[in-house]
C-alpha cells in the first residue's frame, strides 16, 4: 500500500525522538495485519497503558498498535520467528470489483485453480529458492534454503486466495512464486515446471516464464514465534490491549 509508507517512517521518527533502540522491519509496498516490533527502553515501566495510548495518539490513522507487552531478553522480533503466513489475493473476473482493487490482483483470464494447486505442492518442503528471489541490498548473506510448510490455493467465487506458510522467505519470493502459479493457472506452462525452476537455482530461468506480481495483493497475515521466547519476565507490567471508555451502554476502544 503506497499510503502506508509515511506511517512506517512516522514510527521510526517517534521511537527515535524517545531515544528507544528499535527494530522495525519496513515492508515496502506490502500490506500486513500482524507485524511485530520490539524496542529497548532506558528504564522500566510500571504500566504500559499510557505508552500504548500515546503511541496510537501520535500515529496516523492507518496504523494502530494493538498490543504492547514486556518480554524476556531472548525475544527478538526477527530472529525469534518460527514461521510466517502470507496471503496473496487474485480477483479472477473480467470486471474488477472496486472494493477489492487495492487488495487483490486483477486477472481477466480464467484460471485453472486445480492445476495451480498441483503446481503449489511442488513448493512444499525444504528447497533452495535462489531462482525465486530478487537481489536485495538488505540481504547481504541470505540463506536461500527455506522450508515451506503448506501452500494452499483456495477459490472463493471470483477470489482466488493463495496461502503460504514457511520458515522464512527471501526478498520477493512469495510474489515470484505467485507469478509462476498464475502462468500455470493460465495454462501457459505445466505444473511440473516448478521443480525444474527450483532445481536451476537461477533467477534468469524464472524470468523466461513470469515476472513478479504487483505488491498490493500481498498480505503478511501471521507471524509465529518460538514459544520459549514468548514468556513474560517476572515482575513485569501487565500486557496492554488498549483502553475502553463507556459511553451510554456501548464500549468504544480508545486508541
Amino acid at each position: 500500500m503506497q499510503e502506508f509508507m509515511p506511517g512506517v517512517r512516522s514510527v521510526l521518527i517517534i521511537t527515535k525522538s524517545w531515544k528507544f533502540k528499535t527494530l522495525i522491519k519496513k515492508l515496502i509496498n506490502d500490506d500486513f495485519s500482524s507485524q511485530v516490533a520490539h524496542f529497548i527502553t532506558p528504564f522500566n515501566y510500571d504500566n504500559l497503558k499510557g505508552v500504548h495510548k500515546a503511541l496510537n495518539g501520535l500515529l496516523p490513522s492507518d496504523i494502530r498498535v494493538r498490543e504492547i507487552s514486556s518480554t524476556v531478553p531472548e525475544f527478538h522480533a526477527r530472529f525469534s520467528v518460527k514461521s510466517k503466513i502470507y496471503h496473496y489475493k487474485i480477483y479472477n473476473d473480467t470486471i474488477m470489483d472496486p472494493f477489492h482493487r487495492n487488495y487483490a490482483y486483477h486477472s481477466i483470464y480464467k484460471l485453472n485453480v486445480a492445476t495451480m494447486r498441483d503446481a503449489a505442492r511442488h513448493f512444499v518442503g525444504k528447497h533452495d529458492f535462489s531462482a525465486f528471489a530478487n537481489t536485495s541490498r538488505n540481504d547481504r548473506v541470505p540463506n536461500p534454503v527455506k522450508n515451506i510448510f503448506h501452500f494452499n490455493v483456495n477459490e472463493m467465487g471470483p477470489l482466488v486466495q493463495l496461502e503460504v506458510e514457511g520458515s522464512g522467505f527471501l526478498y520477493r519470493q512469495v510474489r515470484n512464486m505467485v507469478a509462476l502459479l498464475l502462468q500455470v493457472g493460465r495454462e501457459a506452462v505445466p505444473p511440473d515446471i516448478v521443480p525444474r525452476i527450483l532445481g536451476s537455482r537461477d533467477r534468469k530461468e524464472l524470468a523466461k516464464y513470469s515476472l513478479s506480481v504487483p505488491p498490493h495483493g500481498l498480505c503478511l497475515l501471521v507471524v509465529k514465534y518460538n514459544e520459549e521466547h514468548l514468556g513474560l519476565p517476572p515482575g513485569g507490567p501487565e500486557t496492554s490491549f488498549g483502553r475502553n471508555h463507556s459511553i451510554s451502554k456501548c464500549k468504544l476502544p480508545s486508541f
